[in-house]
């Protein structure tokens, strides 16, 4: 099975709550979890990891090249370039690779053949890890100013998959990016059910309703989770839409300082603070998670 988490809006505490239904499931179940935000991983940092045992290149970004041997310095490429991104460094053209787009508009104003060419750069890193808890793990390292979020995590899940043959693991779990962007298409694309995760707040919800409808579109299933569920009391909203779409809540998980606590001593909270209100109330969870979807 292939099991995707997701939020929509960023800081719920979608990664925390991975993170610690990942360790609460390690015993019972083989999975390869995957990162696949990206812009900003960070369920390395909560599972404690180290270092990465194998690291592979995406090489499929275009950036502009001007020969400055060729070049006639007429400065037609810097009026028509749409990003700003050619500037004049002592008396040369130069294109700036953080804000090049790689649309060629420069190359086809070019008056001189060849001058100005497009050429492949690396996009990020995909890598792989064995956790210290015994599950691998597969994140991606997006470079600055780089396109092809979706492409990394496309190419993350597809040497999950390639790792589930290997190694006989029965699923793969995946940290979605915050958003409705390629990489949260790419992640919810080809999964079999998704759990959202949101807090009681009007952004939150409004959020949460646009993944809702990235879902919907792949026509899976979804569970909702609401974290710090005791921050806005007064606010019904976020349970009374999941209720009206036929969503099932796995559960509720109350503000608890044990879980910011748990991030500064990079380990999920259930594992460092299993007494606290919130680890009772994540161990719930885990158990439906058991029960409905994963059996």
């Amino acid at each position: 099975m292939q099991l995707v988490i997701a939020s929509g809006k960023g800081g719920v505490g979608k990664s925390t709550v991975t993170a610690s239904l990942l360790y609460l499931l390690k015993d019972e179940y083989r999975f390869v979890a995957v990162d696949a935000d990206a812009d900003a991983p960070n369920l390395d940092l909560l599972l404690g990891v180290e270092r990465w045992e194998e690291e592979r290149e995406l090489i499929g970004a275009k950036v502009a090249r001007i020969n400055t041997e060729s070049c006639i310095r007429c400065g037609i490429c810097q009026e028509r370039c749409p990003y700003d991104c050619i500037k004049v460094i002592d008396g040369d053209y130069v294109v700036s690779e953080l804000t090049c787009e790689g649309c060629n508009v420069c190359g086809l104003v070019c008056p001189v053949p060849g001058t100005i060419t497009l050429e492949e750069v690396r996009s990020g890193v995909v890598r792989k890890t064995t956790t210290r808890y015994g599950f691998p793990l597969i994140s991606a390292q997006l470079d600055v100013g780089r396109p092809n979020s979706g492409k990394l995590v496309t190419e993350e899940k597809e040497w999950a998959k390639k790792l589930m043959g290997e190694l006989g693991l029965g699923h793969m779990i995946v940290d979605s990016a915050a958003g409705i962007g390629c990489q949260v298409i790419a992640s919810i694309g080809g999964a079999d059910l998704t759990i959202l995760v949101a807090e009681p707040t009007p952004a939150s919800l409004s959020d949460v309703q646009r993944a809702y409808r990235v879902v919907q579109h792949f026509r899976q299933p979804a569970y909702l989770i609401i974290n710090k569920a005791d921050l806005n009391p007064g606010f019904t909203a976020l349970r009374e839409w999941a209720e009206s779409e036929g969503i099932p809540i796995l559960g509720e998980i109350p503000y608890d300082r044990a879980i910011p606590r748990s991030m500064s001593m990079l380990k999920p909270f259930v594992e460092a603070f299993p007494d606290s209100k919130a680890a009772d109330a994540m161990r719930e969870i885990a158990e439906r998670v058991r029960e409905e979807i994963l059996r």
